[in-house]
C-alpha cells in the first residue's frame, strides 16, 4: 500500500517509519531541506512542496495521513482544500489529527467526543473547519484530537532552567497531554482500520494542573521549581496566544479510543513520559 502523509514533521515521520516498517511505500511531503533529509532518514522518499503556493502533482494512495497545520489567518483551511482537490481518488484509510482546542473553555468540566465544539479562536475555528471539510471528502476517515504534544526536544526545559513564571494553578485550568510516540501510535493504527466512530480524543486521558507537570519536570531537572504569578501579572508578562491557552481549561476523557481502538498507551502517566523524553533529548547547546 500506499502511505502519503501531508505535513510529515516530528509525528508525521514517526508513522512515515511504522508504514515502512509494514511494508508500505511512503511519501513524505514537506516544504524545508531538513524535513526532507529526516523522511529520507526512516527509509520513506520525501516530496517537497509549499502547499500553499506550489501547483500539487500528487500522487494516489491507499493511506492519508493529514497533519500539515492550517494557514495562520482566517476561519478556513484553504491549504487542506487544496491538498484534497490536488489527490487523485478518495484514498481506502484517512487520518487527520486536528486539535482539543475545539472545544473552546469547558470550565474544567469532563469532554468528550459528544461535547459540542466551541472554538473561542480563530486558530481554532480554522481547525473545526479542517475537519469537517476531511469529512466531507472522506466520509471514513478518522479525526484525531490531540492536546499538548510532547516529547524528546518538546518540552519547556529552558523556561524552567531560566526560572520563568508559571500562571498559579488556583488562578489557572486543568492540562491534558500526549506523548508523540503515542500520538504517532495512534494515528498509524488508525491508518489501518476503521473505527466504529469518526472522531477520537487523542489524549492520555489524565489531565492535571499545568503545576504539577512543571514541577515534575523541573525536580527531573534538579532545579527549582517555576515561580508561580497571578492572572494579572500574567497578562502583563504572557504572550497573547499563549494567554489564549491559559483561557480555556477542560479534562478531556479518551474513553471511546481506547474502547473502539484497543490501543495501550505507553506513556499513559506523563511521569513516565518525561523520563523518557528527558533520556531521549538532544544534549543543550
Amino acid at each position: 500500500m500506499h502511505s502519503l502523509i501531508i505535513g510529515c514533521g516530528d509525528t508525521g515521520t514517526r508513522v512515515a517509519a511504522r508504514a515502512v516498517a509494514a511494508g508500505d511505500r511512503v511519501t513524505g511531503v514537506v516544504r524545508s531541506d531538513a524535513s526532507a533529509w529526516r523522511v529520507r532518514a526512516v527509509g520513506a522518499h520525501a516530496l517537497q512542496l509549499d502547499l500553499d503556493l506550489d501547483a500539487l502533482e500528487l500522487p494516489a494512495c491507499e493511506r492519508l495521513f493529514y497533519f500539515a497545520p492550517p494557514p495562520r489567518e482566517g476561519e478556513a483551511d484553504t491549504r487542506m482544500q487544496r491538498v484534497l482537490d490536488a489527490l487523485p481518488a478518495v484514498p481506502a484509510y484517512a487520518v487527520y489529527i486536528s486539535t482539543s482546542g475545539v472545544y473552546g473553555d469547558c470550565g474544567g468540566e469532563w469532554v468528550d467526543e459528544d461535547t459540542p465544539v466551541n472554538a473561542q479562536t480563530e486558530r481554532a475555528r480554522r481547525r473545526v473547519d479542517a475537519e469537517s471539510r476531511m469529512l466531507a471528502y472522506c466520509g471514513h476517515a478518522t479525526v484525531l484530537r490531540a492536546p499538548g504534544i510532547y516529547g524528546p526536544n518538546r518540552l519547556p526545559v529552558d523556561r524552567i532552567l531560566d526560572g520563568t513564571p508559571i500562571l498559579d494553578d488556583a488562578e489557572g485550568g486543568w492540562s491534558n497531554r500526549i506523548h508523540i510516540d503515542d500520538l504517532a501510535a495512534v494515528a498509524w493504527r488508525a491508518g489501518d482500520a476503521h473505527w466504529a466512530h469518526r472522531v477520537y480524543n487523542a489524549t492520555d486521558g489524565h489531565p492535571t494542573r499545568l503545576g504539577v507537570y512543571y514541577d515534575t519536570l523541573a525536580g527531573m531537572l534538579g532545579v527549582a521549581s517555576p515561580p508561580r504569578i497571578s492572572w494579572a501579572e500574567a497578562e502583563q508578562q504572557f504572550s497573547s496566544m499563549r494567554l489564549s491557552f491559559l483561557r480555556e481549561s477542560r479534562r478531556i476523557s479518551n474513553q471511546r479510543l481506547l474502547d473502539d481502538s484497543g490501543y495501550v498507551f505507553s506513556f499513559a502517566d506523563f511521569r513516565a513520559g518525561l523520563d523518557a523524553s528527558m533520556r531521549a533529548q538532544a544534549p543543550l547547546d
